[in-house]
């Protein structure tokens, strides 16, 4: 069924089983105390799951090279000797894993912070010293020390990171590197610094060990790379002993989205396309490639040899078996969303996966079959309450599941109709093959009473969360007043002219929804963000103008202070570009009076304002939604109250999915 995707990649000197390489995120688990055990189940879980080539989070090679001050190095032989848990659980299945080297440059998050010039990171506290000729040929033999340890401890390569925006590319690039002595100035000057670690690496480690280099092939900032620079560096990494070129999109600082949900499928595969003719050494293509179907399309249209899917395999360790077995429809696809993962490793927390809460906690979460079936009723069909059902049902009790609605999904539902998060659909259909695979007994349609769950063993409600009402005169008038759910679920027609009460994540959702062009595809998508196809710019960056929306549209909120970011640490500022790149108006600070047949009366700083708007959104956060609750006392212990039913606040998947999960592996 996916011939490309599992065809076996001969790279001469070994195989790889398949076409996927799972792509280096980091999870946290490589500075946690015990975090290799952890990190050595998090990866056997993916191997036997089928995956052709592991790279794992980025290792430092030395000490100024962290991106941390306690992030995690790799440069000591007792660094390899406790990484052979690693390399033994991969081995073990018949996998190969490869250790990614990042030296972190001005990214680092410390005083002791190098660079090729000390030019400040813009999304860095510190400006980085300038590193001496004599720094640079040290770093040079760390990274080959580095590798040399990683074959001592039973890695298959190893995997150089020179995309991105950290050390290596800061040379490479005109942006970061004003040298003027033979490590800067003239672009064979500037790419010598990852030459000479490929070649020091290559010298250390013998021929029959694998290089991959994660080669930025777009940079998306000014004064980046040319696509003549990058065919050249190809080349010449190459011609100096690299096994694979992995594509690297984008750096960290560029104010361009490369991984979240509202990134089309597969956005740049087109680039690797362009790289691939001018070398010999297998290309993987990256960055939103969810589905099995999509990286089949892009090896046998010969954009890439190999995909790099990295949260993909977060959200489903067996993607790669399921694709195999023919039973696509049950991968739990990852939808892009980085709120349990990069959002975690930002705030400093272990990495997981909002639609697979056992990611990265393999050793704790475990599926475990019951010692006595029981009955369960699960009240509500939304994220919190098909997570319960359906691993209840795995585990062996008897599940009946009941929903109001017609159809399962909750606020998945609505969020799947707010372009750039139609992804949420993938979630909805994994779970509805879910209650088909494990025999949960569906009820649609089924409102439920008291009476009706009084002989079950155990009663969860997860009846979810409905919109908050608030006090407005004029709040009541239906001819100018809808709220979020009601307009998303009936498509209401709104006008030309709308204010939006609420500026939290359902706010931000409504006004891109609103702004959001018609017809949109890839090309339009990437005019948008000025994204240069024809590479003929530095750093594939082109000014286009912003769109601006033929609606009218004011985004208001009663706090003061910053309007639009949504929820999202690594993707609120996603949002609220894309607002302001469509005309929105983000207004903070907002009392609201009152709303009347001419619009919205408020103050602003004090003063008497008037919006002449045709509709007002309410997006002013959720409350809980309890059937009955005045009898709930009746159940006693056998009633659990999980998801948006336990706390509405703002909308949280990540809570609701593990929450269910949780309540499932302990009944």
């Amino acid at each position: 069924m996916y011939p490309n995707l599992l065809k076996p990649l001969d790279l001469g000197f070994t195989q790889l089983k398949n076409r996927v390489l799972m792509g280096s995120m980091h999870t946290g688990l490589e500075e946690d105390k015990s975090g290799l055990h952890k990190l050595a189940a998090f990866y056997e879980q993916r191997v036997k799951g089928g995956v052709g080539l592991i790279v794992t989070g980025g290792f430092s090679p030395n000490l100024r090279g962290r991106l941390h001050p306690f992030s995690a190095e790799f440069s000591k032989i007792k660094h390899a000797k406790a990484h052979k848990v690693v390399t033994d659980a991969v081995h073990r299945h018949g996998g190969k894993i490869a250790l990614q080297l990042l030296h972190a440059g001005r990214y680092a998050m410390h005083p002791f912070s190098q660079s090729a010039s000390s030019i400040k990171a813009p999304i860095a506290r510190f400006a980085p010293s300038e590193m001496s000729p004599r720094q640079i040929k040290s770093t040079i033999a760390d990274f080959a020390n580095s590798a040399a340890l990683a074959q001592l401890a039973g890695y298959d390569g190893v995997e150089v990171m020179g995309s991105e925006g950290y050390l290596i590319n800061q040379f490479i690039c005109k942006r970061t590197n004003v040298r003027y002595d033979e490590w800067g100035g003239e672009y064979q000057n500037r790419i010598r610094f990852p030459l000479e670690i490929v070649k020091a690496i290559r010298a250390a480690v013998g021929e029959e060990f694998i290089i991959i280099f994660r080669l930025s092939m777009l940079d998306l900032v000014e004064e980046g790379s040319t696509f003549e620079e990058v065919i050249e560096l190809a080349k010449a990494l190459e011609a100096a002993g690299v096994t694979i070129i992995n594509t690297g999109i984008g750096w960290h600082e560029a104010r361009i989205p490369t991984i979240a949900t509202q990134v089309p499928r597969a956005a740049f595969s087109w680039v690797s396309e362009q790289v691939k003719p001018h070398v010999n050494v297998p290309i993987v293509t990256c960055n939103r490639i969810n589905t099995p179907e999509e990286a089949e399309r892009i090896l046998a249209s010969g954009q890439a040899d190999m995909v790099s899917m990295a949260r993909p395999l977060l959200a489903d360790p067996a993607f790669v078996l399921k694709a195999e077995q023919q039973q696509s429809k049950l991968i739990n696809t990852c939808i892009g969303c980085n709120q349990a993962c990069l959002d975690n490793v930002f705030k400093g927390k272990r990495a997981t996966c909002l639609v697979n809460p056992y990611a990265c906690y393999e050793t704790e979460l475990t599926i475990e079959p019951v010692q006595a079936t029981k009955t369960v009723a699960v009240v509500g069909a939304g994220p919190a309450g098909l997570a319960c059902a359906t691993t209840l049902a795995e585990r062996g009790h008897q599940v009946d599941l009941f929903e109001k609605s017609d159809r399962i999904g909750g606020q998945f539902r609505l969020a799947m109709q707010i372009p750039g998060k139609e992804e949420f659909r993938e979630t909805i259909r994994y779970f509805a093959n879910r209650i088909e695979q494990t025999g949960v007994r569906l009820h649609l349609d089924t409102p439920v009473d008291a009476s009706m769950l009084s002989e079950y063993d155990e009663v969860v409600m997860a009846s979810g969360v409905k919109p908050r009402q608030i006090k407005i005169e004029g709040i009541d008038n239906p001819d100018k007043v809808v709220d979020y759910q009601t307009l998303i679920k009936d498509k209401t027609p709104v006008g030309e002219k709308v204010a939006i009460i609420g500026a939290g994540g359902i706010g931000v959702d409504v006004a891109s929804m609103l702004t959001e062009p018609s017809h949109q595809q890839l090309d339009d998508w990437l005019y948008e963000w000025g994204i240069d196809k024809s590479l003929s710019h530095p750093g594939g960056l082109y000014p286009y103008p912003d769109a601006i929306s033929d609606k009218q549209v004011w985004l208001l909120q009663r706090r003061k202070g910053r309007v639009g970011k949504g929820p999202g640490k690594t993707t609120g500022w996603i949002h609220k570009r894309t607002l302001e790149k469509r005309g929105v108006h983000l207004v903070g600070g907002v009392e609201y009076q009152s709303i009347d047949d001419q619009g919205l009366n408020l103050k602003l700083d004090g003063q008497d304002a008037h919006l002449d708007v045709d509709k007002v959104i309410i997006c002013a956060g959720q409350e809980s939604v309890r059937p009955f609750e005045q009898q709930w006392a009746q159940f006693g212990d056998k009633l659990h109250v999980i998801g948006g039913a336990d706390f509405a606040g703002e909308l949280d998947a990540v809570r609701a999915i593990r929450q269910g999960t949780e309540l499932a592996l302990k009944l």
